[in-house]
């Protein structure tokens, strides 16, 4: 009997912050196919699991294709497992989702899409940016940063101030992006933030402008960053004073996040 496999969004990276549903079907599952981006603690809510495969796409890890993993979760849904495809954030937010999503759908095996909170605008909320702010963004982008052609026709047509820009996986381009807007009109002291290890224990938030975005950003290119460029940038800083006094503690949050889901409902709604 050929089960159904749930592609789930992980979120942010926080256990606490998968979706109930992501954190059943875990509990739940017997295989899980995870990328390099979920943390151990999020992985380590699938219970029962009796295979936990790493599928990661970062550089210097062994990458595995999308049709591998798909492959993979054929095999395993064919043979009765109850399957999780664990991805960061949302499953179809700038990631592969919709590819492995695809290949299921051909192979015949039936799927199931839980979203997660998108880093996209996670990350900036965590760190007290709103993305959009009466009277400074009414609106914001959301773009991949991996590559000059993935972020360039988008950013390259949009008028200057317009909109919040949220790039994601752009820390080694965040020189080339900054120089591409200022080329279009985007002043130079616009407020701009990196944020890397969103919701993690690690997490560190570096504000500054448009400007110096190529220069003087600590993070590292490989790192798990978010970058977001607006005026609403400027609004974080008394924002996240306030935030940061109930934020709850890292293991609080792992343990909060394992006892929910001791006791999880059928596999099927």
């Amino acid at each position: 009997m050929t089960t159904v496999v749930s592609i789930v969004g992980a979120g942010p990276g926080a256990p606490d912050l998968i979706t109930v549903r992501g954190a059943r079907r875990l509990a739940s599952a017997d295989v899980v196919l995870y990328d390099g981006l979920v943390p151990r603690a999020i992985v380590d809510l699938a219970l029962r699991a009796t295979r936990r495969i790493p599928v990661s796409r970062r550089p210097g890890s062994d990458r595995v294709s999308p049709a591998a993993a798909a492959a993979m979760m054929i095999a395993a849904a064919r043979s009765g497992a109850r399957v999780v495809r664990l991805r960061a954030g949302d499953p179809f937010v700038l990631a592969r989702g919709a590819e492995e999503s695809l290949a299921l759908v051909d192979a015949g095996v039936p799927i199931e899409i839980v979203p997660g909170l998108t880093t996209a605008s996670a990350a900036p909320t965590l760190a007290g940016i709103p993305l959009t702010h009466r009277g400074l963004a009414s609106g914001f982008v959301v773009v991949s940063g991996h590559d000059a052609e993935a972020y360039g026709p988008v950013l390259g047509a949009l008028p200057p101030g317009s909109a919040t820009i949220v790039v994601l996986m752009g820390l080694a381009e965040r020189g080339r992006i900054a120089e591409l807007l200022m080329s279009r009109g985007w002043k130079n002291r616009t407020p701009a933030a990196v944020i890397v290890d969103a919701s993690q224990p690690t997490q560190a938030i570096e504000r500054l402008t448009l400007g110096a975005l190529g220069e003087s950003s600590r993070a590292r290119p490989t790192a798990a960053g978010v970058i977001v460029i607006g005026d609403v940038v400027e609004l974080g800083v008394v924002i996240a004073e306030g935030a940061s006094a109930s934020r709850p503690s890292p293991a609080a949050a792992v343990q909060a996040a394992a006892s929910s889901f001791q006791e999880s409902p059928s596999w099927q709604q």
